[in-house]
């Protein structure tokens, strides 16, 4: 996949869009054509359980802005495949046979899935790619910037190794899931910043991205390398980094080299406060989640304007080119920036994160 262009934030760019009467303009141009009222039925396929996000904030989110939208009359038909790019298929053949208005498809694999993409499009079904982006005739892709997602993960373990690293450090590598686009582009961004600069010294595609997957490979990197070897981990998400992280202490490592993640869960947030993991990236999930709501109702009712002002990039996928895409920016997260980050966005509370094996930590910061 070849990203084509940077897009802003999604509040820098529907916000101001709305405060100009633009997304509420349906049939401003001769091309729009509203298909449907606000009797809208939204399919949602998210691909997997182990990430606790899915289930925790895209659907209730995206549940939530269509009600929004639709004025309480749209609905979400949802699903989750666990993992089982099977199972994704039967579950969009059935969005297919209930006659959802759009679709929004988050793959569990991204080129197992175009035929049953191809079978909405034939369908007359809009499909929209979230998150990952699927092959086969989508209508439009949202996600994060996942380049940039591996750039700021390599930088950071950078910055923490400091001016004297060099390529005598060693750095293993926790890659995502094969199956997944998105992993491929997480790997290219880290090594953009890590090539030449540090030792890849190994490196693993983790099978579905499952934490006891990513525990194996550490352990067989410990064996390679000697855990006294290992200056730092890429882990290209916050479960795997749980799993890196306990197969280095069952090895006896009990000063942890830095280790990246990505999603800012909880776990994640209270590893970086207690010293274990170093930095996760922070993803607005209400700026992504809200924004593939807005798109997936906007395409049903015919809002041209709307649906074009929230897809000005444009993506290529292994099956079609310049596909109308939003990319969401991202940004680091290191224990001085949990308060600016997940707290000020609401997606935590300070107790919540502050339970009490993290008071000291959270008051050592200034998190009350």
């Amino acid at each position: 996949m070849r990203r084509i262009a940077m897009s802003v934030a999604v509040s820098t760019m529907v916000l101001p869009l709305a405060g100009c009467g633009v997304l509420d303009a349906a049939g401003d141009d001769a091309s729009a054509s509203p298909t449907m009222g606000d009797q809208v039925t939204v399919g949602l396929l998210l691909p997997e359980k182990a990430n606790t996000r899915y289930d925790k904030f895209d659907y209730p989110i995206i549940k939530s802005k269509v009600s929004e939208l639709t004025h309480k009359k749209g609905k979400v038909e949802y699903a989750n495949a666990d993992a089982d790019a099977g199972q994704q298929a039967a579950q969009l053949q059935r969005m297919i046979d209930e006659k959802v208005n759009v679709i929004l498809l988050d793959a569990v694999d991204s080129h197992a899935i175009a035929p049953a993409v191809k079978k909405a499009k034939d369908a007359g079904i809009p499909v929209i790619a979230y998150d990952r982006l699927a092959e086969g005739p989508i209508d439009a892709y949202i996600s994060f910037d996942n380049e940039l997602v591996g750039e700021v993960q390599g930088r950071s373990l950078l910055e923490r190794l400091g001016a004297g690293a060099g390529l005598s450090d060693k750095i293993v590598m926790m890659n995502g899931s094969p199956t997944d686009p998105n992993a491929k582009q997480f790997k290219e961004g880290a090594l953009s910043e890590l090539n030449g600069k540090v030792t890849i010294a190994d490196s693993f595609d983790t099978k579905d991205w499952k934490p006891e997957n990513a525990e194996a490979n550490m352990t067989e990197a410990i064996g390679k390398l000697g855990k006294a070897n290992i200056a730092a981990v890429y882990s290209a998400n916050d479960g795997m980094a749980a799993g890196v992280i306990k197969a280095l202490k069952n090895a006896g490592v009990t000063t942890l080299p830095p280790i990246t993640g990505q999603d800012a869960e909880l776990d994640a947030v209270q590893r970086i406060l207690a010293g274990e993991q170093y930095m996760s990236v922070y993803k607005s999930y209400p700026d992504e989640a809200e924004a593939a709501a807005q798109m997936a109702v906007a395409k049903v009712q015919g809002k041209d304007i709307q649906f074009d002002a929230l897809t000005q990039d444009r993506i290529d996928s292994p099956t079609d080119k310049q596909i109308p895409a939003k990319l969401v920016q991202v940004s680091a997260l290191t224990k001085s920036k949990i308060k600016d980050t997940v707290v000020a966005d609401g997606i935590y509370t300070v107790d919540e994160i502050c339970t009490a094996s993290y008071k000291s930590a959270c008051a050592a910061i200034g998190l009350r």
